[in-house]
């Protein structure tokens, strides 16, 4: 049965200690330890395209995607390679390296929110899915208009394991089965065949799958967030800090929850403990946000 969340609402957490990260997965997740998290409130999912519209409306923001590049910042490239775009999801026909991410990844000029696979492509009938090429700063941007802020990495951690604290995934340890979905992940060979997740093959409308234990939903699979934190190579020093200046050109933020593209033979990453690199500029189709709000 699916469950569906008419709109996303602000879920009011009480904080506390949990086991943050994990030892027993990749090591980026390592080593688990126990944090504290204060309250907070988060939305209940992710920030869908009629909410982005609606900001877009009213403020008349232009996201990275669509912004002319800037040829200083990519002296190696040619002049025809520099339009607006973003990065695309493209599966291939057969099975290949997959330590090589550029054969299913392609950058497509003209991707962006409201052209999230490039040109042809729209969000016309996919109000209520979650708005994807969305880059660092314009979730910072939709943010402030909001009146809220993006959550720090123990902040989402804590919200997606639901009350579970130290278990694998979202409701529990025992993976998804195939009847029981419940998470929006690739279903079958990566990156080649996909039956898709309860019939989505890509993003799935908010609140598809059943919540976790605080009632949010997709906290893992569907979308991977954008939270406020700079990258670390592990938890040794997590540290938020906010929407202010990055660290300049290439600098990284933790994103977490994995995304539709994720398969346990290449990205067993739907899960809380998990964490991804992604650069600042980067928009991507499978990329968006959710906000917070300090309580």
């Amino acid at each position: 049965m699916t469950t569906r969340a008419a709109s996303s609402t602000l879920v009011t957490l009480r904080g506390g200690s949990f086991r943050f990260g994990s030892d027993a997965f990749y090591p980026e997740e390592s080593p688990q330890r126990e944090v504290a998290v204060a309250d907070f409130a988060i939305d209940s999912t992710a920030v869908t395209n009629a909410r982005f519209a609606d900001f877009v409306y009213d403020t008349g923001y232009v996201t990275v995607a669509e912004r002319p590049l800037d040829p200083a910042d990519f002296p190696d490239a040619t002049l025809d390679s520099l339009d607006p775009g973003g990065l695309v999801f493209v599966p291939t026909r057969t099975p290949v390296d997959l330590r090589d991410w550029r054969a299913w990844w392609h950058w497509r000029p003209g991707a962006d929110w409201r052209h999230p696979r490039g040109p042809g492509s729209g969000i016309r009938g996919f109000d209520d899915h979650p708005v994807v090429q969305i880059a660092f700063a314009d979730a910072c941007a939709y943010a402030a208009w909001d009146g809220s802020r993006l959550p720090t990495e123990t902040e989402w951690e804590f919200a997606a394991r639901g009350g579970l604290d130290g278990a694998t995934y979202a409701w529990g340890d025992e993976p998804q089965r195939p009847g029981e979905l419940r998470a929006n992940t690739w279903q079958g060979r990566f990156p080649y065949a996909n039956s898709g997740a309860n019939g989505w093959v890509g993003t799935a409308p908010v609140g598809s799958f059943p919540p976790n234990g605080f009632g949010l939903y997709e906290m893992t699979g569907n979308t991977w967030e954008w939270t406020a934190d700079a990258w670390t190579a592990d938890h040794r020093d997590v540290a938020s800090c906010g929407c202010g200046p990055g660290g300049g050109a290439g600098a990284s933020r933790v994103t977490k929850g994995g995304s539709h593209l994720c398969a346990p033979e290449y990205c067993l990453r739907y899960r809380p403990a998990a964490r991804s690199p992604q650069s600042e500029d980067s928009a991507t189709s499978h990329l968006g946000f959710r906000c917070a709000r300090d309580v």
